[in-house]
């Protein structure tokens, strides 16, 4: 960890990596963060850090009696989920059969799916216009996994077992919901002419009717996106079922394949917590929560490890960790820059790899080495298990 402090910044900047690991714009934008005012403590910067909107992702800031809709994100609630099965080997054949019916049964992409779905949690939407205004489209979007970085995966893990891992957030809701708050929090900073760097660090004072609607739809979105990852996980675990049961794979039936129960969390939120002596709204836009004992997922690039850990409850991270490898450049650089080839050599033996230049976005090359992330973050997390690709789906 190195430290970051001038004299316009109002905190310190605690950096969990090495020097010369984060770019120096992103380091740029987190000094500017640092000169808002109502920060609590300082401001920590996980590894797995780069450039994002008004702040970087892969950053936790505390905050005294303001959300600030720009340090969680316009995919509130986004995560992780990981299920560890009872098999031990699976064969090519099979995970192709496999891929195919997730495929099936999970739509991709922008695709929402034909029939509404159920959740309990669309008898409690709160009576918020823009959560009430994508309530209709919500019953069908979800358990669909959304584009971008949201994939799922089948990987092996070094304790010998088969893993099924995905991540994925709150779809439209949480865009909308990201999008109309901090337009208000622009329109507000703009009336009081609040002394803050530039428009993207707009707040919403919490005891204001904006600030108490803001943290009730963020915390609805929070609640989609767990539910979202939980029924396309169920999907996933149905695939497995039908598939190795029609194969019958290994002589197992289905009463035979065991499922443990999901690890399922959030790394796009903001939430109250006690550090420092103060209760404070801790924001994290790419990071995940880490208090000691707390599981954990990291997942790496579609061609590198991913882990599944344990927290260690580090005060000085504010209890987080890293959210994954993260990028090492932009999705557009990606395409431009990196050999098709070559990264489909980094997959050799992987299902899922990127069959055109249009691919490379999600590719190996565009992420950090996530050993490198896991190295730079072992006071903040232990390894429980390390887990490689052996199949991918990307959005």
């Amino acid at each position: 960890m190195f430290v970051i402090k001038n004299k316009e910044m109002k905190v310190p900047l605690k950096v969990f990596s090495a020097k010369g690991s984060i770019e120096s714009q992103c380091l740029d934008q987190m000094k500017q963060v640092g000169e808002i005012p109502f920060l609590h403590g300082h401001i920590a910067l996980m590894p797995d850090a780069h450039l994002g909107i008004g702040c970087s992702i892969g950053s936790v800031v505390a905050t005294r009696g303001v959300v600030m809709p720009a340090l969680i994100g316009v995919d509130i609630g986004c995560g992780m989920i990981a299920v560890k099965t009872s098999l031990t080997e699976i064969d090519q054949e099979t995970l192709k059969e496999i891929m195919g019916a997730i495929r099936k049964l999970i739509p991709l992409g922008f695709k929402h799916r034909k029939e509404k779905q159920n959740w309990d949690g669309f008898d409690r939407a709160p009576d918020i216009k823009i959560i009430q205004e994508n309530l209709s489209s919500a019953k069908y979007q979800l358990g669909t996994l959304g584009g971008g970085n949201h994939f799922i995966e089948i990987q092996k893990g070094d304790d010998g077992h088969i893993w099924i891992m995905l991540h994925s957030g709150s779809r439209n809701f949480g865009l909308k919901t990201a999008n109309e708050y901090h337009r208000k929090a622009i329109k507000m900073c703009e009336r009081w002419k609040s002394d803050i760097p530039n428009k993207d660090l707009a707040f919403l004072p919490m005891d204001t009717e904006e600030g108490r609607e803001y943290m009730e739809a963020m915390q609805y979105c929070v609640d989609f996106a767990l539910a979202n990852r939980g029924l396309m996980m169920s999907r996933v675990i149905d695939s497995f079922h039908n598939v190795c049961n029609s194969l019958k794979f290994m002589g197992i039936e289905k009463s035979g394949i065991h499922f443990d129960d999901p690890i399922n969390i959030a790394h796009n939120y903001a939430s109250m917590e006690h550090h420092f002596g103060k209760n404070v709204l801790v924001h994290r836009k790419g990071a995940t929560k880490a208090t000691k004992g707390l599981a954990g997922i990291i997942p790496g690039s579609m061609g590198s490890k991913s882990y599944i850990t344990e927290g260690k409850g580090n005060p000085e991270s504010f209890n987080s960790c890293s959210h994954g490898a993260g990028r090492k450049m932009s999705r557009s650089q990606a395409k431009k820059t990196l050999n098709l080839e070559e990264e489909q050599k980094k997959m050799e033996g992987v299902l899922g790899k990127p069959r055109s230049q249009g691919d490379l976005d999600e590719a190996p090359g565009s992420y950090k080495d996530v050993e490198e992330v896991m190295e730079n973050q072992k006071d903040l997390v232990e390894i429980k298990v390390e887990l490689i690709p052996l199949a991918s789906i990307k959005g």
